[in-house]
């Protein structure tokens, strides 16, 4: 069976989508996870230039976040979505030219704009192509995300052995050509999908409390989350077997690709203000472990935690925000998701001076600030509004249905 758009099976699409997330994100974004490390031993990589590179992807994401709010035709672009492709295989082709921190930085912030540009695309696509009866593909399509970063992780664990830093950033580039090879074909939404506001009686002023609630408790999981994304192979390394970070990185990867599905399957028997809370609570665990236990038991109970969380928590939080019909919500949780990413490493520098132990357990601590705000959405939640949840909620907005 065929899908309404262009003839292509579901599937096909679903394969291609993810594909693409596993290029720009998987790849693209989270590969520098697992070479940290590898930098940091052989490539003189100070601990506060590391948090700076990965404060450099951030803020290009965002960069390209705001892109795609302010430019809509951006995310129904084949001809962005490959030229990002293209872009974001050079930036991590290049990494290993050179020893210059200005370079790396400009590199990675470059990487981080075409990243966005991908990921929305390709999420555009996903939800275009697979609305209605497909829709259950797409929370496999997201699993690119996870897929991808399990990959790189399986790449970098082999090349801590055979090779050098040097050859994880081009091995990365290679697997991210093979990713864009599948994900070329993907045809991007041909045009936005215009829903009128819902009736129902939650509007904005009724709504405003919890949707500040949830901004509030996505921003600190932007925060928190990306602390330990970009930290969390470096700080195992520190506390166990070398080899223990980049397979916990693998870990991380295969409990995030069912994720998404599994949290939506999750959502047809429970509130997801409780999910999302729960959520909260599992992944703030997860990250405070390794810092609190070392060994190889904690590294790896702690990489599936967090890995079967991070993209479930976003998933969660914007059905919720299509639930409160809160207009603009995904533009401004995305955006505020986006500026919690870029501070987290900042914020966690000045604590990087004898290890990441600190660093792990303020981000735990910010996860967990963010599950205490995510409590108040589960007092006298609007569950009138449950029919036909939208993640686009003006009269403006295309839709996305993360159900």
């Amino acid at each position: 069976m065929t899908s309404a758009l262009n003839g292509v099976s579901p599937r096909t699409h679903a394969v291609q989508a993810a594909a693409a997330l596993a290029a720009s994100m998987g790849i693209g974004r989270f590969v520098y996870t697992p070479i940290l490390p590898l930098m940091h031993t052989q490539a003189g990589l100070s601990a506060s230039l590391g948090a700076t590179l990965a404060t450099a992807n951030y803020i290009g994401y965002l960069i390209g976040a705001l892109a795609g709010i302010l430019i809509p035709g951006v995310v129904r672009s084949a001809v962005v979505m490959r030229t990002s492709l293209v872009v974001l295989i050079a930036t991590l082709a290049l990494m290993p030219t050179t020893h210059d921190g200005s370079i790396w930085f400009a590199l990675r912030l470059v990487a981080g704009i075409s990243s966005a540009l991908v990921f929305m695309i390709a999420v555009s696509a996903l939800h275009a192509h697979l609305r209605g009866k497909f829709q259950h593909l797409a929370g496999w399509g997201f699993g690119g995300v996870g897929l991808g970063i399990a990959l790189s992780g399986v790449l970098v664990f082999g090349i801590r052995f055979i090779g050098t830093w040097t050859t994880a950033w081009l091995a990365s580039a290679a697997l991210a050509v093979v990713c864009a090879v599948v994900a070329w074909g993907l045809t991007p939404e041909p045009r936005p999908i215009i829903t009128p506001d819902a009736p129902g009686t939650t509007g904005p002023r009724r709504a405003h409390r919890w949707f500040m609630a949830l901004f509030i408790s996505y921003f600190l999981e932007g925060i928190g989350y990306i602390i330990a994304g970009t930290f969390l192979v470096a700080a195992i390394d520190l506390a166990a077997p070398e080899w223990v970070g980049s397979a916990a990185w693998i870990v991380v990867g295969l409990a995030a690709f069912p994720s998404c599905a599994l949290w939506a399957w999750l959502s047809r028997r429970w509130s997801r203000p409780t999910l999302l809370l729960v959520a909260l609570l599992i992944q703030a665990i997860g990250i405070a472990l390794p810092a609190v236990i070392g060994g190889v038991g904690p590294a790896l109970i702690s990489a599936f935690l967090f890995g079967v969380t991070f993209l479930g928590v976003g998933s969660i939080v914007l059905a919720i925000g299509a639930h409160l019909q809160f207009p603009r919500a995904v533009a401004l949780l995305t955006a505020g998701y986006s500026v919690g990413q870029i501070l987290g490493p900042l914020v966690v520098t000045p604590l990087l001076r004898d290890g990441y132990r600190d660093a792990l357990l303020l981000g735990s601590a910010v996860v967990l600030a963010a599950a205490v705000t995510a409590t108040a959405l589960r007092f006298r939640f609007p569950a009138d509004l449950e029919a036909g949840p939208r993640t686009a909620t003006s009269n403006k907005e295309v839709v996305f249905d993360v159900r």
